[in-house]
């Protein structure tokens, strides 16, 4: 198709046939002619035979399926045309009467989400166009979530008025009109009409802002309407990073490793607090981030951060923060892509992606993705490899009830490394440096883990208000270990004591299960409009190991031989751990006014710990506690993109075990109070979050000053702290994704530590950059350059403060072109081949990667 504009026409901007990145943005500007005809006498529109076969639809309306549980629709292109009353906007698809709108006016914007829809670009996953006509100030289509797809049209002078259509032969039609007060005016002349600007920017290479997040409140949510702070990391922001794990991709958000090994899972440092609260599409997967070695992305669409307590929702855990990984969803239409990344210390990793359907009316959808990951390291013998398969079936049962079934199959074989002594790499030495290049393990070290994930997630629509979910999810994980850890560093500062723990009688069990019910409806109650969240779920978690700890001979940090001799056994331990969690849950999402909304929650959790020894039948025990978890926020927008809030939020985390008197330890709980500001601005391209907050975490457990082999809790730890994030689009092609945090996190209480004592690993300042920007226009249309910047404060190594590890910037840099389906991509990390730690104990601290490279082709279609 084509736009006539201004007595011309431009061939229309086709976002999914158009070779271009989609970072570039097309301006294309007309200059008027009086030798064409001009748009009424062209009388191109409603007197086409397109437009006869068009249905009109009413808003708000729910088509011939329900929008809960449609099968999720591709949207394979966007296309803008010019009409007399202002513009058309088309989503062209097949299967445009599956698709439900609700659409709402918010200040000068029509915002209307669409359930189970997907926009699947050639060149992106977002569609902007800005100034199509006077009046409409800018239109952008966006992926919301995994699941959502939303179109929102921005008025100049007010909102602007939009009619629905069906066409079999186009899609699902938006007719739009400009407000009255811009429409009504006067046309110019076409001498004097301005110049259309079209802007087309995919999120593949584009806008890093997402608007909406499931994590906070169980259902997507926009951003703005949650009072709390949470980041939402697209996968593209992390693909331009060159990410190869977890922290990689969190890394621009404020998220610190809280200890990194690449032995070691998922445990990151947030507000102050270590945390391994893990969901995967908002089921616990607490074992996945910790046991199973660090995620691996191919498999995930998005990261959402949530930041502080979180156990009105998910139980018990850390008080910090909460990361969910929302994995890729089947697609209707076929999809390939396939990439392959090398670089240093012999770096590879091919990964294909492919989804569509499985039968005619596409009411059974696949998505798999492989993945397999190779690599060394500037350590002595490291090597790691892992491997993953994630193969996804979706099936619409009927019009109200979807299924999805998941599996996920990973496998890791390493040879792992671990810290150094601070005495010698970030305290002083009289022997001199320690070579961050050792490896104080053994020769017969290994790292051996498998993981097979197997789930579900059904879906059922009642009616228009009311739907259920029902989740379930396992996992099964084998580990085998063999490692000479490090012990302590004599007094000559030149060696190392170990002890080896090595797995015997076959690999390690950790399994878990995860199953969540819950109820969601919309409904009034004096007039007010309520979204009730409440359900129940549990949780089980079984861990079998059967490990001894024998002596080996020490090694010399200056000059390591190795192959010692691995002595007598010192200990065993064979035990089984079983872990139990039940919650009854409820929220209201409560609309108190147009601009004023209040959130509800509470949560009861009854857990249980049962520890049955093989050994010695003396140590089993069980114990089991009960808590409540509350939230309660607020908030209040003065203006349509800006939002107050507050809120007030509790977590627990059980304590197993006695005091000196037999009672059995309370759970420590975590309560944070916080407040802040998120405001939208550039049209809603760049979102920002400012957030003041306190979180205590109360009845930590310190030695009972009267029986010191005994525990009491009187303990607690105490973080303040000011954050503020940003991320969007600054400039047509100029994305940012930024952070600062002030974080004092100190001892408050404790019968050991000094009062005072500053948390290990929290930076007092930390801030993060990572910008990109994309050409669109000449001979240089499809280069792209990165830059980021990465600042973390100097840090505690230890809860006694003995030592500290120094601050550090790490600069990262990024080249890319792209054309077409055919994407090329040059990474650069740690720049500037700076030295940075991160602590764990005076014993360990990890020295982190030098300067590195890597290369990148990707292919999709």
């Amino acid at each position: 198709m084509s736009i006539p504009v201004l007595g011309q026409e431009i061939p229309n901007i086709n976002a999914g046939k158009q070779q271009f990145s989609s970072q570039k943005t097309l301006t294309t500007a007309i200059q008027p002619t009086t030798e064409i005809p001009s748009l009424r006498k062209l009388q191109f529109g409603k007197s086409s035979a397109v437009y006869l076969l068009r249905t009109p639809r009413n808003q708000n309306s729910v088509s011939q399926i329900s929008q809960a549980t449609t099968p999720v629709v591709s949207v394979t292109d966007v296309k803008v045309n010019n009409t007399d009353k202002g513009i058309e906007l088309i989503l062209v698809t097949p299967n445009s009467e599956k698709l439900s709108v609700s659409g709402k006016t918010e200040g000068n914007s029509y915002i209307a989400n669409i359930p189970n829809a997907q926009l699947q670009l050639a060149n992106g996953q977002s569609f902007q166009v800005s100034l199509p006509v006077a009046g409409i100030a800018l239109i952008t289509v966006a992926n919301g979530d995994a699941n959502t797809l939303r179109v929102t049209v921005v008025g100049e002078k007010g909102a602007p008025v939009v009619e629905l259509f069906d066409s079999q032969s186009e899609g699902l039609v938006f007719g739009v009109t400009p407000a009255a007060s811009t429409a009504q005016q006067p046309k110019p002349t076409p001498e004097k009409q301005p110049p259309i600007e079209l802007n087309v920017i995919g999120e593949a290479e584009g806008s890093y802002n997402v608007p909406d997040a499931s994590t906070a409140t169980k259902t997507p949510t926009p951003l703005r309407d949650i009072p709390q702070s949470i980041q939402v990391v697209p996968r593209q922001s992390w693909e331009d990073q060159g990410a190869i794990n977890a922290i990689d991709a969190l890394r621009s958000v404020g998220v610190i490793q809280a200890f990194n090994s690449p032995s070691n899972g998922d445990v990151f440092t947030i507000r102050g607090f270590q945390t391994s609260n893990i969901l995967r599409n908002g089921l616990k997967d607490y074992i996945g981030g910790a046991t199973t070695g660090q995620t691996q992305l191919n498999d995930i669409e998005q990261i959402e951060v949530l930041r502080g307590p979180a156990s009105v929702l998910y139980g018990q855990g850390n008080p910090g923060g909460t990361i969910n990984f929302i994995t890729k969803q089947p697609l209707s239409e076929p999809y390939f892509a396939a990439s392959m990344t090398v670089g240093s210390y012999s770096l590879y990793q091919p990964t294909l992606d492919i989804s569509g359907p499985l039968n005619s009316d596409k009411t059974l959808l696949y998505r798999l993705n492989v993945s397999y990951f190779n690599t060394e390291s500037f350590v002595d013998f490291f090597n790691s490899q892992r491997y993953l398969i994630a193969p996804v079936v979706s099936w619409q049962i009927d019009p109200n009830t979807k299924v999805t079934f998941e599996t996920e199959f990973r496998y890791q074989q390493q040879f792992p490394r671990t810290g150094l002594p601070a005495v010698g790499t970030v305290l002083s030495n009289p022997n001199g440096k320690i070579p961050l290049s050792l490896n104080t393990l053994d020769v017969n070290a290994k790292n051996d883990t498998t993981s097979v994930l197997l789930g579900y997630n059904l879906e059922h629509r009642f009616n228009d208000n009311w739907s259920w979910v029902n989740a379930f999810k396992v996992r099964f994980v084998g580990f085998l270990r063999d490692s000479a850890n490090s012990v302590t560093l004599k007094s000559n500062d030149q060696t190392l004591t170990r002890s080896e723990q090595t797995d015997i009688g076959g690999p390690g069990v950790d399994n878990e299960y995860a199953l969540d019910n819950h109820l969601t409806g919309k409904f009034q109650i004096g007039g007010l409009q309520n979204e009730l969240t409440t359900g129940f779920d549990l949780y089980r978690e079984l861990n079998i190991y059967n490990r001894t700890t024998s002596t080996i001979g020490s090694i010399d940090v200056f000059n390591p031989v190795y192959g010692q001799p691995v002595g007598a056994v010192i200990s065993t331990l064979n035990q089984k751990t079983v872990n139990d969690d039940i919650g009854l849950y409820i929220q209201d999402l409560v609309k108190l006014a147009s601009n004023l909304k209040l959130v509800l929650g509470g949560r009861g959790d009854f857990v249980q710990s049962s520890v049955t020894n093989f050994l010695n039948s003396s140590l089993n025990n069980t114990q089991p506690n009960q808590a409540f978890s509350p939230r309660v926020g607020l908030v209040y927008q003065p203006i349509q993109p800006i939002s107050l809030y507050a809120s007030y939020s509790q977590s627990f985390s059980q304590n197993v075990g006695t005091t000196f008197g037999g009672s059995l330890f309370k759970p420590s709980f975590g309560t944070q109070y916080e407040v802040g500001v998120k405001a939208d601005a550039l049209q809603s391209r760049l979102s920002s979050t400012l957030a003041f907050y306190q979180l205590t975490l109360s009845n930590v457990l310190t030695t009972d000053p009267n029986n010191p082999t005994f525990n009491v809790q009187t303990g607690e730890q105490r973080s303040r702290g000011i954050e503020l994030n940003v991320t969007g689009e600054i400039l047509p092609g100029w994305n940012v994704i930024a952070s600062y945090a002030y974080t004092d996190a100190r001892i408050t209480a404790d019968n050991v530590y000094a009062i005072g004592n500053r948390l290990p690993n929290v930076p007092l300042n930390s801030a993060s950059l990572w910008t990109t920007y994309t050409f669109s226009k000449s001979k240089l249309q499809g280069l792209g350059f990165g830059l980021g910047l990465f600042y973390v404060d100097e840090r505690e190594g230890d809860l006694n403060n003995d030592f500290t590890v120094p601050s550090y910037i790490r600069t990262d840099a990024a080249v890319y072109y792209k054309k077409g389906h055919l994407s090329l991509a040059l990474n650069f990390k740690n720049l500037f081949n700076v030295q940075y730690f991160t602590p764990r104990t005076i014993q360990l601290v990890y020295p982190e990667d030098p300067f590195t490279v890597q290369g990148t082709v990707s292919y999709k279609f």
